[in-house]
């Protein structure tokens, strides 16, 4: 018997693992969080898909997203990765990685983790939603956009309302599965 899940991953097998396995579910380790905020930076524009299919590309050319080595990059490093097919090669993104790898050890220090700053804005639990349908999820919400000001006044590049919703999303500060998806109730 098929499972129900979230529209939008339906018939990408890739993206169905994603959904069924990660998304969604609540993140509050500091490193995959901020792998998930790098990803999404680089999604900005483009598709989630596009970014997933190009995952472990972005691993092994971001140091496993070690954010205490790619805040040390020197400009050898960034442009080999500007030169890398395997990841998307947008000199924006690439060098606001390197200064939000930077920004996310002064949150660290501040906060004691990152998690724990992040997650404060949800008062350190998921916000589970009802949505019927995936498409009736916001872009942004205003929690996002506040979560957004704060992040770039503590100087974040690349981490618009749009890109932080979808980061909140992922990460498992908002539950925004469908109400009859299988992993509604369990993440």
């Amino acid at each position: 018997m098929d499972k129900h899940r979230c529209g939008w991953c339906v018939g990408d097998n890739l993206y169905e693992t994603y959904h069924d396995q990660e998304w969604g579910v609540p993140v509050k380790d500091d490193k995959t969080l901020f792998e998930f905020l790098i990803l999404e930076t680089f999604q900005a524009g483009l598709s989630w898909i596009t970014v997933l299919r190009k995952r472990e590309n972005f691993r092994k050319a971001f140091d496993q997203f070690d954010y205490n080595k790619i805040a040390h990059y020197d400009q050898t490093k960034i442009d080999s990765l500007l030169k890398d097919p395997g990841i998307i090669r947008n000199k924006l993104k690439v060098y606001a990685t390197v200064s939000n790898a930077k920004a996310f050890m002064e949150v660290q220090k501040e906060f004691g983790s990152f998690s724990k700053y992040i997650w404060g804005f949800v008062d350190h639990k998921p916000i589970k939603n009802a949505r019927k349908n995936y498409k009736d999820a916001p872009a942004t919400t205003e929690l996002s956009d506040t979560l957004s000001k704060d992040l770039k006044k503590r100087g974040f590049k690349f981490v618009g309302s749009t890109v932080i919703y979808a980061h909140m999303q992922a990460t498992g500060m908002v539950n925004d599965h469908e109400v009859n998806c299988f992993r509604y109730n369990e993440v």
